[in-house]
């Protein structure tokens, strides 16, 4: 009897009659995504720094301390929520995210999943328009990781009943995620020639994607959470710099970048894609805030000259 009604609580909601949300990786898009939510479901947050409670019970949220890497503690987590946001990246090393392989073992029967994923599971595309059709290509560990844990998803998914929306998400910018560090290094970028294609998403509009993807995704759907851009990697750090006031990056030949800057970094600079987002406009139907980085700039400038430190 016990653990009936801990399932009916779960997918009812409890005595305030709210249903109940489970978000694990409550960083800057989980604080963006907890105001859209808080009206519809109480939201519980998982944090593995005791230290940041005090912070998401601010925002709304009920925090839950717990790490993805230590699966003995999360048996709480098991039938919370009948709703779930995985925001949570995988560790940093290895060929399979066993964040999401312990998070899938606890999952509940017929829960509403929403994964963040990446758009480098695609790997180069050449520059390509692309839809979520593309066959899958990673490149490097990250991604690799990243198509694990979309594929142990799916398999929680058609095992459990479950409902799951996977979002392919770019780089996300706001005011206070842009490459300011990078132009004041003076970074060298890529020149024309080698340059490669950019994808972007502004962090508000990320997280109105996942709030509309938790009520209108299909099961087991893919989505690009990106936005109308069309830029290469380079004219990006040019528009950030002039609308910042700052100098634009040098460029290099692509053989005479890979001597000054690091793998990582290099690796960035070796994909590129573009990619149509049409599913996110007519089947969620989202409408970006920020359409385009270039028309989104100014305002994020202005925005943050205003704020102290700015």
């Amino acid at each position: 009897m016990k653990n009936i009604n801990t399932n009916i609580k779960a997918h009812y909601g409890d005595r305030l009659g709210k249903p109940r949300l489970l978000i694990l990786g409550c960083g800057d898009v989980g604080l963006r995504l907890l105001p859209l939510l808080q009206h519809r479901f109480r939201v519980f947050a998982v944090t593995s720094q005791p230290e940041r409670c005090a912070e998401l019970r601010a925002a709304g949220a009920i925090p839950l301390v717990a790490d993805l890497d230590q699966p003995s503690t999360l048996g709480r987590l098991a039938r919370l929520a009948q709703f779930v946001v995985h925001l949570a990246p995988p560790q940093s090393a290895g060929g399979k995210d066993r964040r999401t392989r312990n998070l899938a073992a606890i999952l509940p029967e017929r829960a509403t999943l929403v994964y963040i994923s990446t758009t480098g599971v695609y790997g180069d595309c050449g520059g390509a328009l692309i839809d979520e059709t593309r066959a899958l290509a990673p490149h490097n560990g990250r991604a690799m990781r990243r198509v694990d844990a979309e594929q142990v998803l799916r398999a929680w998914a058609r095992r459990r009943s479950g409902r799951l929306a996977i979002l392919r998400v770019p780089g996300i910018y706001a005011a206070n995620r842009l490459p300011l560090e990078r132009l004041l290094k003076a970074t060298p970028a890529l020149n024309a020639e080698d340059d490669v294609y950019t994808n972007h998403i502004h962090a508000d509009d990320l997280a109105r994607i996942i709030a509309a993807a938790l009520f209108k995704a299909a099961p087991l759907r893919i989505y690009h959470a990106s936005d109308d851009s069309q830029l290469k990697m380079a004219e990006y750090f040019d528009l950030v710099a002039a609308a910042f006031s700052l100098p634009p990056p040098p460029r290099l030949p692509r053989a005479e970048l890979a001597q000054v800057v690091s793998p990582m970094l290099l690796s960035f600079m070796s994909e590129s894609r573009r990619l149509q987002n049409q599913r996110v406009k007519l089947e969620l139907g989202v409408r970006l805030r920020f359409s385009d980085v270039a028309a989104a700039l100014p305002a994020l400038a202005a925005d943050r000259k205003t704020k102290p430190g700015g």
